[in-house]
């Protein structure tokens, strides 16, 4: 009998040595679904999990289609990781039932592998988890300077509360007052307006070399940002902030990036970020219309697919997400959909707006350069009604070493808008097993039709091995694989006994390469004027003539690197 399966919080936001036995855990008690593996190591030492899962009893991991999870590239984001956790629990748990939801998961993992990475960066994980917290990007490698800085103010937890606020200081020429109707709320001045009360809001934080007057706020000393460290349009420091000295200079995105390059069966890809709610699409640095057609009209399916599940709108990064509209953000997805032609999202988990019945008018990225005071108002009734008055925490006199009496207070962005309230963060995670398991189970996977043996003498056979894709999507996944040629036709072989003179291969080879399958999706639908030439597009087949004594075994195989591997064996009589 199995052993029990962990209960893990999914309140609570797991510290590194947690997680690791969390999941080493799920390893113990099911060796025949999960293994974790290290697939490298982070900036301070420690390593990288992944937890493989699939049903070892009916092949191994890399001979199946495989689909990768990752969360936490960015250090504070640690929703991400909770939503990794959450499908891991309950894709182990639903194995073996025999629902109709356990009997997807049972074929899931006979015919496809998950590669899930709960965080790809543990050292940013931990600095955001730490007693007195930072709020650093990614890594925690000092970047693009050794130094610590000189002077100014570095933002970080002075009043020893476990959070990271805002300072408002007495100041006639600030740029803020109080909200007439609710002094809490921090509102700008008008235009000319002059006479009132006003403030200067500055990030909680010690200041260094202060001279009484001026206020510098320093970058984070730690300057990375892993999510441009891809190779996929790589751009200089000057062009892309964080982008590291050279494309997969940093450990963890090399780790990332030689694991899916050594798995080329992983066909599809989801990396978890927070916070907007939004399912994002490629492209980042180019157009829809600049997309090969056939690979919009997929993304466009499976993102309305993503949609359905978890109620999150999918939009494109370049079209809708961008900073600025002359800025293009490169990532993940211009290295797993542009170079090697996978399938790829980032899910931008939780809404702190949607929440608060905020609607997404002036634009996703537009709304947080100006939006109506009425809507701050909202946000503000949602911290008392819903979150205990936390996540606008009230002001608090504090002595300021440098800037004498100010207050603390405002928004806590990090455990309210970076990632849900402890009770909301099982919820959102919840949103997206359905659609990553739809997913997963469109990827193609190569089945065996049939072998045919036919004797044409007395020594003499011809020997075929039919295979077709099963799956939904084809055997390359995106036109663009083809086009970046990152993937073959299927891979025929027949394996010929060494060193018996008697048996020899007269025509074909003993490797060679066939067709590109097609998937069952329709090309067109069945009103289309023109009928579809390649009705057995998903079907090839592969022949050999061979000599041979009667009675002998020959082993055959096919292969694709994204639909898995068809192994059999043909008697010769």
């Amino acid at each position: 009998m199995p052993s029990a399966l962990p209960s893990p919080r999914f309140d609570h936001f797991y510290r590194y040595d947690e997680l690791t036995a969390l999941l080493f855990a799920y390893a113990e008690a099911r060796p025949n679904l999960v293994s974790v593996r290290p697939i490298g190591k982070s900036y301070e030492g420690r390593d990288i999990w992944v937890v493989v899962v699939t049903n070892l009893a009916s092949g191994m991991d890399i001979d199946k289609p495989a689909m990768w999870i990752d969360g936490n590239i960015h250090a504070a984001e640690l929703t991400a990781s909770t939503t990794c956790l959450y499908y891991l629990h309950q894709v182990l748990s639903l194995h073996g039932g025999t629902s109709p939801e356990a009997q997807q998961i049972n074929r899931l993992l006979d015919t496809r592998t998950l590669y899930i990475v709960p965080r790809l960066n543990p050292d940013g994980a931990e600095l955001a988890l730490a007693d007195r917290p930072r709020h650093i990007r990614s890594s925690t490698r000092p970047y693009p300077y050794t130094e610590e800085p000189v002077d100014g103010l570095t933002v970080e937890d002075i009043d020893g509360d476990g959070r990271i606020l805002t300072m408002r200081v007495p100041d006639p020429h600030g740029g803020y007052k109080k909200h007439p109707a609710d002094p809490r709320l921090m509102v700008a001045r008008e235009p000319g307006e002059q006479g009132g009360e006003y403030y200067r809001l500055i990030p909680e934080g010690f200041i260094k070399q202060h001279d009484g007057l001026t206020v510098k706020v320093n970058g984070d000393r730690e300057g990375l940002d892993l999510n441009r460290n891809f190779p996929g349009e790589w751009r200089q420091e000057f062009q892309q902030q964080g982008a590291g000295p050279f494309p997969t200079s940093e450990p963890e995105v090399r780790a990332m990036v030689e694991f899916i390059t050594s798995h080329p069966n992983i066909g599809a890809a989801i990396s978890y970020h927070t916070h907007s709610g939004v399912i994002l699409r490629p492209c980042g640095t180019r157009s829809d219309k600049d997309m090969a057609t056939d690979d919009l009209r997929l993304f466009q399916q499976f993102s309305a697919l993503g949609e359905k599940h978890s109620g999150y709108p999918a939009i494109s990064i370049y079209e809708d997400f961008r900073y600025d509209p002359k800025d293009v953000i490169s990532g993940t997805q211009d290295w797993v959909y542009e170079h090697l032609g996978a399938l790829f999202w980032v899910v931008e988990l939780w809404s702190p707006k949607k929440e608060a019945g905020v609607a997404d008018a002036g634009g996703w990225i537009d709304w947080y350069r100006d939006h109506p005071v009425e809507d701050d108002l909202k946000l503000l009734r949602w911290s008392d009604e819903h979150c205990g008055g936390q996540a606008h925490v009230a002001w608090t006199p504090f002595q300021h070493p440098q800037l004498g009496a100010v207050e603390i207070g405002g928004w806590d962005k990090m455990n309210y808008w970076r990632n849900p309230p402890p009770a909301l963060r099982e919820r959102e995670a919840a949103r997206f097993p359905a659609w990553m398991t739809q997913i997963a189970m469109s990827l193609p996977r190569l089945e065996l039709i049939r072998t045919e043996v036919r004797a044409l003498g007395p020594d003499m056979w011809r020997v075929r091995l039919a295979v077709a894709n099963a799956g939904y999507l084809p055997a390359s996944v995106t036109q663009r694989a083809l086009e970046r040629k990152t993937v073959r036709g299927v891979m025929f072989e027949l394996h010929l006994p060494s060193g018996d003179p008697a048996i020899s291969l007269v025509s074909g080879k003993e490797r060679m390469e066939g067709p590109h399958l097609d998937g069952h999706a329709p090309k067109q639908s069945q009103l289309a004027f023109l009928a579809n030439k390649q009705p057995t597009g998903d079907r090839a087949v592969a022949e050999w003539v061979v000599r041979a004594p009667v009675g002998t075994r020959l082993a055959l195989s096919a292969s694709a690197e994204r639909a898995g591997v068809v192994r059999t064996e043909v008697v010769l009589d």
